[in-house]
């Protein structure tokens, strides 16, 4: 909990820098975000590594449904990439890139869990 609110003092700390340089030097208010947006990234990723050492013991009670738990992490990954993507270009400007980021993130989850959606369906025709 620490860690979170260290982060979030950080980023708004960070905000409130860029904030400052957006009026005189816009780039420079940019490359701040930027880096911002990067390091809180790196949190996320050493954030990421902790939860999978969970998800191993998760892994183990799982058995054969194993498939479900990557599937899970796969369209964790997409949503976190898209969102990180989505919201850089957005503070960028491009606001267009950055929607069709988000349609190519949530087309890309709706195709990964096709494969929960399909065995829902087998289970179901299983029982009839």
């Amino acid at each position: 909990m620490a860690e979170i609110i260290k982060i979030g003092a950080f980023g708004i700390v960070g905000v409130l820098l860029a904030l400052q340089f957006k009026s005189q030097k816009s780039e420079y208010s940019l490359y701040i975000g930027l880096a911002l947006s990067i390091l809180i990234f790196g949190f996320v990723v050493g954030q990421i590594e902790a939860v999978m050492g969970q998800l191993g013991t998760l892994r183990q009670y799982l058995g054969e449904s194993q498939n479900y738990l990557g599937i899970l992490l796969k369209v964790i990954g997409i949503t976190y990439i898209c969102e990180f993507s989505a919201g850089i270009c957005k503070d960028a400007g491009f606001s267009s890139v950055s929607d069709q980021i988000e349609i190519l993130g949530k087309l890309s989850v709706m195709f990964a869990g096709l494969p929960i959606l399909f065995a829902v369906v087998e289970q179901i025709r299983g029982m009839l």
